[in-house]
């Protein structure tokens, strides 16, 4: 029995998935659930295992190449199955050389909106790609018409909202296919220099205006190209509003102490999975305070707000590649040794590019802590769907009244970031001030026994 390996969807907004590198080559047995394949997506990279045991065959697709979600990019041949039965090569060849001409939906689409003929295209691979139709389309001598320049469908909507030629963007898709980011960077570029008229041309030295400065363009990520895209979306098109409270950080800190000297270094050395950090006490804060403001715990979409019914708190984390939000699933269920097990071996599967699909999925509430870094507070941009984030900065020594007298308290800013779609001011308020008060004064009777001092 033949299985396929099929590239699947990572994310809730994943069109596509980038083939880094194969870890399997053709005709070497596999085990399910073996690693077979790294994949980028906007997310992370990600291994994509095997679905069954067998033999890995008939790969469609390189390193490198953008593969469209739901595509079937090898197979899996059951143990003892040969690909190609005696006296039945030839037809199989035939059905080989059949099907590379057979497109895939999405070049087939590509190709109805242009008019093309896929019969004239000769695909790199197997099957016809949607980046054989954009190189086909790129050689025609006729494409001066924007609708003939390669360019996703999300790319060309863009450009006409904003009145953009899409022969004047340079594409930095396959084959040079124009991308929404690419939208968007023009007209960032277009925003922060205007061109020069006659009345403000600066002329230097002998009448020559002064040579442009070399500029090196960095090679970007798939990962950081898109979260440029997303981060651009969710601030351009979700109704930010942000609530900013500065909180006494004195009971957080001697709760994280209770907790060490309640748990102490085994042998004599810390074991660092089990480092209780101020990121796991605010985790541990946000989910009960999530509980008592379900409306805070949803997720905007076309129908309105789905209220959520398990609570996964999102962490940013920051890598060579880009930003990576990775999940803490079922974190209201989870005592504060198992957030803090949890969140260390998922920072650690970020930092080496190892996230699995599950690790990034299904987030109703993401946490950015900048603290480490000495920031004292920032507003986070909304992971879209959700509908808030909570940004939070150092604790630092400040001097703040007490008791009609000024002293100095450990302080920390947080700041809530809300879509007000979805999160009016006063419940946005009302949640912050939870957070306030579960952090100012922990109320043990919100945690579960298993998880309190």
């Amino acid at each position: 029995m033949v299985t396929d390996v099929i590239l699947p969807a990572l994310g809730m907004a994943q069109d596509t998935g980038k083939i880094v590198q194969w870890l399997k080559t053709e005709g070497e047995q596999v085990a399910k659930g073996e690693p077979l394949v790294e994949i980028e997506t906007d997310k992370a990279t990600a291994e994509i295992e095997s679905p069954a045991d067998g033999v890995l065959a008939r790969i469609t697709a390189s390193a490198g190449d953008d593969i469209p979600v739901g595509q079937v990019i090898a197979v899996i041949l059951a143990p003892g199955e040969k690909e190609l039965e005696n006296g039945a090569g030839q037809d199989q060849q035939a059905s080989d050389q059949r099907a590379s001409r057979t497109p895939t939906p999405l070049a087939s689409r590509i190709a109805a909106e242009h008019h093309l003929n896929l019969g004239a295209m000769h695909p790199a691979g197997r099957r016809i790609q949607k980046a054989d139709v954009l190189i086909y389309l790129q050689n025609q001598d006729n494409a001066v018409s924007p609708r003939l320049v390669p360019a996703s469908p999300k790319a060309r909507r863009l450009a006409a909202e904003q009145g953009k030629q899409l022969t004047a963007i340079k594409g930095s898709g396959p084959g040079g296919a124009v991308l929404a980011a690419d939208v968007l960077a023009e007209t960032t570029r277009a925003g922060a220099s205007p061109a020069p008229t006659a009345g403000n041309v600066s002329i230097v030295g002998a009448g020559l205006a002064p040579a442009l400065p070399a500029v090196d363009e960095l090679s970007l990520s798939n990962i950081w190209r898109i979260m440029a895209q997303r981060t651009t979306q969710s601030w351009t098109t979700v109704p930010h509003f942000s609530l900013v409270r500065e909180v006494n950080a004195s009971r957080l800190i001697s709760w994280r102490k209770g907790w060490e000297r309640l748990h102490p270094s085994r042998n004599g050395v810390e074991m660092q999975d089990a480092r209780v950090t101020y990121t796991d006490l605010l985790v541990k804060i946000v989910v009960a305070a999530l509980r008592l403001h379900p409306r805070l715990n949803a997720c905007w979409n076309e129908r309105g707000i789905a209220l959520q019914q398990e609570i996964h708190i999102g962490l940013a984390v920051a890598v060579a590649a880009g930003l990576v939000v990775p999940v803490i699933h079922y974190a209201d269920k989870l005592a504060l040794d198992e957030i803090a097990q949890q969140r260390s071996e998922l920072v650690a599967r970020a930092q080496e590019g190892k996230l699995r699909p599950l690790d990034i999925s299904n987030g109703t509430f993401t946490i950015s802590n900048l603290g480490m870094y000495h920031v004292d507070a920032f507003n986070a941009i909304i992971n879209q769907p959700q509908v808030a984030i909570l940004a939070i900065g150092r604790i630092a020594e400040r001097v703040v009244p007490l008791n009609g007298q000024p002293t100095i308290q450990p302080m920390m800013v947080l700041t809530l970031s809300c879509d007000h779609r979805a999160v009016d001011g006063a419940r946005g308020a009302q949640f912050l001030d939870t957070i306030a008060a579960f952090a100012e004064e922990p109320a043990i009777s919100v945690f579960s026994k298993k998880a309190s001092l």
